[in-house]
């Protein structure tokens, strides 16, 4: 594959893991405010370690997420990025296909094609990475079980999963929800380009992180509240996300501040809506003026 473009999709991974932790978003870990006993730090790093293992030219999807889980989980010790890597591993995959990158529909189909050729050695070695992260109940079921040995390809056994978890979902929707409600709520005219590492981000691109991640949260009852806290405290946090939309900026807004800090005091963690917006900013950032186009 192009090798620019393979460096500008790692890139481009880096700057959405930078950017999750760089923007308050309510209940997850930030540089402004530490929780469920992580740090910042931790999530950086684990980017850093998971980059090379998600972007091997020519490696399987489930290689992709184990290598990834490996490296993580040798870095910090704990799952920082489980579902980062879910999301993100078959869009690297789909990078390296012709023409992926052209355009929004060119790159909806290349991740269609891969999400296709998914197969059991794919399922193997991604419930290894489950297992090994151990994401409070993602990996239990009836049926095919990630204790078990798969018997499915992968893509089917996130099938079976897609009721209770939205990461599993987006496998058998092709990733739909990035582009129906990421693309959907991205601000007008705003082109997310690769930045240099580390660098703060501006008022334009804080209001775009906030926008996603909030239209993720007021949009669908994050599944891993759901999984931990039941769906009435999920649809709660939803309704509070809801108000927030109308705000162009509230990464600065003290009551926005207040929300992120009672989350974490009750031990509540959007945790799936981070990882879609993770995911969201990696193409936005990926297709760049593409990304309103078709």
């Amino acid at each position: 594959m192009d090798r620019a473009l393979l460096d500008r999709a790692r890139a481009c991974f880096l700057q959405a893991c930078w950017l999750d932790v760089a923007v308050r978003k309510p209940g997850n870990v930030s540089l402004a405010s530490a929780g469920h006993r992580m740090q910042a730090d931790m999530f950086l790093a684990s980017a850093q370690a998971a980059v090379g293992p998600l972007f091997t030219p020519g490696a399987p999807v489930g290689d992709r997420i184990e290598g990834a889980m490996a490296a993580t989980w040798a870095t910090v010790g704990c799952n920082t990025n489980l579902g980062i890597l879910l999301l993100c591993a078959p869009v690297a995959a789909a990078v390296e296909r012709q023409g992926a990158c052209a355009s929004v529909v060119a790159l909806r189909a290349a991740i269609a094609q891969v999400m296709n050729s998914l197969d059991v050695a794919d399922a193997r070695a991604a419930y290894r990475a489950i297992a090994r992260a151990n994401p409070g109940g993602l990996g239990d079921a009836p049926a095919q079980d990630v204790h078990d040995e798969p018997t499915v390809g992968l893509r089917e056994a996130m099938r079976l999963a897609a009721s209770r978890d939205r990461i599993a979902q987006q496998y058998a929707s092709g990733h739909a929800d990035l582009f129906d409600i990421g693309r959907a709520v991205w601000p007008s005219g705003f082109v997310l380009g690769v930045r240099p590492a580390g660098e703060a981000p501006d008022a334009a691109t804080k209001a775009a992180v906030a926008r996603v991640f909030l239209g993720f949260l007021g949009a669908i009852p994050d599944s891993h509240i759901v999984r931990k806290h039941g769906e009435a405290v999920a649809h709660t946090v939803m309704t509070a996300a809801q108000a927030w939309r109308g705000h162009a900026s509230p990464d600065g807004e003290p009551a926005f501040a207040a929300w992120d800090e009672s989350l974490k005091a009750r031990g509540i963690n959007p945790g799936t809506s981070a990882d879609l917006t993770v995911a969201t900013l990696m193409i936005a950032s990926l297709l760049g003026p593409q990304w309103h186009g078709t």
